[in-house]
This record gives structure tokens, sequence and C-alpha cells, in this order.
């Protein structure tokens, strides 16, 4: 302000003072408005960033302490009738004797009350197996996958049980079912993980399976088809069921680009060698005229769209083009 009177009192450089300040101002705003667009163009400067979506695996977590919470609550004895309304949901020969098919899911959402190391071990499993393998299947197969092993885990059991009669609570097949996809997929990596939170392990995602399918294939043979409760708490014929759905999953759904393809899963070297000739002979580009440059650009968005949703979901023509860029890769 000071400046402007100075300039008033020299009435001949009044107008050439005040363009220059006028120019000065409009340089000023310029360079504040594109200092503005700079800053909008980053990502993390703008208030309506694209936030990322909570991981289902996070969801189904909080549903269980949700429900394990409610069981608590009434099963207390505030609540006379509470043990009526909670076995409704566990799984039983009776309930599907009845007609409560509904059972063979609902299951999956009880815990033990006077165990808390089952829920413990729950939510580990799921953030364990959640983290890797979501963003890799995409929500709806990483949920097809957990509820069909949990359907085949209760069908096995109820098989099993249907003469004994007996009660099974939690969502082990589940957990297992997704484990198997990931000891398919990822069979030779290494994992470390704590036994029963106190002994560190680390070993190979198929070499727990093939221990889990001993443990397991024994506990049913020599006790669960006898009527007799399973050593540890087991239930092998849930845990057996789990793993298949995982498997069945994995080597006719997420593998069917070539079905001799899946990793962890091996043939014979004569069928190999027979379905891949088998395979040569009968393939095809997808489209004789696309030039490289566009391949190259249809197999970049394809990956993008991978990393931002997940394996899951491609289309069968977008995993057939991942198939042919492989097969143009491995003879060069």
């Amino acid at each position: 302000m000071g400046f402007l009177l100075t300039v008033k009192k020299s009435h001949g450089f009044e107008s050439s003072a005040i363009r220059a300040i006028d120019r000065a101002g409009l340089v000023f705003e310029r360079k504040r408005s594109r200092l503005g667009s700079m800053l909008s163009d980053r990502v993390y400067m703008r208030s309506d960033y694209p936030r990322r979506n909570t991981s289902m695996f996070v969801w189904l977590i909080a549903v269980l302490v949700a429900t394990y919470i409610l069981e608590l609550v009434v099963l207390s004895p505030w609540f006379v009738s509470g043990a009526a309304l909670v076995d409704l949901f566990p799984l039983t020969v009776r309930s599907l004797q009845h007609g409560q098919v509904w059972t063979l899911l609902t299951h999956s959402f009880l815990h033990s009350t006077g165990n808390p190391f089952h829920i413990l071990f729950t939510i580990f499993g799921l953030v364990f197996i959640g983290r890797e393998l979501e963003p890799m299947l995409g929500v709806r197969r990483f949920l097809a996958v957990y509820a069909g092993a949990i359907i085949l885990g209760a069908l096995g059991w109820s098989a099993v049980h249907w003469l004994h009669g007996g009660v099974h609570i939690g969502p082990s097949a589940g957990l297992l079912g997704l484990f198997v996809v990931l000891a398919c997929v990822y069979p030779n990596q290494e994992i470390s993980f704590l036994v029963f939170f106190l002994f560190p392990v680390t070993l190979r995602p198929r070499f727990f399976i093939y221990g889990l399918l001993v443990v397991d294939a024994f506990g049913l043979l020599f006790y669960e088809i006898l009527g007799s409760a399973a050593p540890f708490g087991f239930t092998p014929s849930v845990h057996l069921g789990g793993m298949l759905a995982g498997w069945i999953y994995f080597r006719f759904f997420h593998a069917n680009n070539g079905w001799d393809r899946a990793a962890g899963l091996t043939l014979p070297a004569w069928l190999r060698r027979r379905a891949k000739r088998h395979t040569v002979a009968k393939s095809s580009p997808l489209n004789p005229g696309r030039s490289s440059t566009d391949f190259r650009a249809e197999v970049d968005r394809i990956l993008d769209k991978i990393n931002s949703q997940g394996f899951g979901a491609l289309t069968d023509t977008e995993k057939r083009i991942l198939d042919e860029a492989k097969d143009l890769l491995s003879r060069h």
C-alpha cells in the first residue's frame, strides 16, 4: 500500500507503474494456476483420489468376530432361550434330516466359545491366505472357493456321521480349500508361521498339504468312520472335503487355459507330450491380421486388469490372449 501512495505522487510514472503491477499480478496468477494444475495431476495431492476398497477377507473376519461376540452374549445366563436359538445354525445330522439345509453353510460362522484359539486360528488363516489369494482370484472367485469348500466339507462330514451323529462348527473347510489353491499356484514358495503362536516354522505349501492329507486320512480311517473323535479335535472328513473343493477349482477352473499346465499338478511325460502336440495342431491366432504393437498393447491392458481386479475378472478371450503371448515368449 505504501508503494502505491509513492507512485501517485509522481503523475508521470503513475500509469506505467500501475501497468507493471498489473502485469506482475497477471504473471503471478498465471504461475499460481499452472502450479495448481501441476499439483492436481498428482494423485496424492487430490482430495478426490480413488480410495482402496476393503478386502473381502477383512469383511469375512469382521463378520466372524461379530458373530462370535453375539454367541457370547446370547449364550450368557441373561438369555434363557439363547442356546435354543444358537442350535438352529450348527451342522448336525438331525438338522439335515429335518430339512435345515442352511446349516451346510451357517455352521461356518460359529466358533467354540470355550476355546478362543478356535477363532484366533480362523482369523490368522484368513489374513495369511486372503492377502495372497484374493488379489489373484478376485472377490467373486475367492468367495466361491471359500463357500464351495465349506459346503463340500459339510457334505463329507454328513456322509461320514450320518449313522453316528454329532455336531460340527467352524470354517476350517473353507480355509483349507483356499490354502490348496494357494499351494497349487505357489507350490515351492517357502512360508513361515508360528505354531501355537510360539514356534516358528518354515515350509513349502505343498509339503504342508501332503502332511495334512496323511494326518486327515489316518484320522478318518481309524477314528471318524468308527464313530470316535479324532485326535486334537480334528474333523478329517471336513478337511478332506474342503481340500477336494480347492483342488477341483484349481484343476478345472483356475488353470483352464491349459489343463496340463497347472502349477503343482504334473502329468506323465508321454501324456504331456501328446497333449502339447494336440494343442499345437488345433491352435490358431486369435486375429491373424493383428500387428505386434496392438498385440503388446492388448497384453499390457490385460496385465493391468489383473493388477486392479484379479485374475478371476478376465474373460475367456483375454485368457486365450495371455496363453498365446506365453506361447510366443516360449518360442523366442
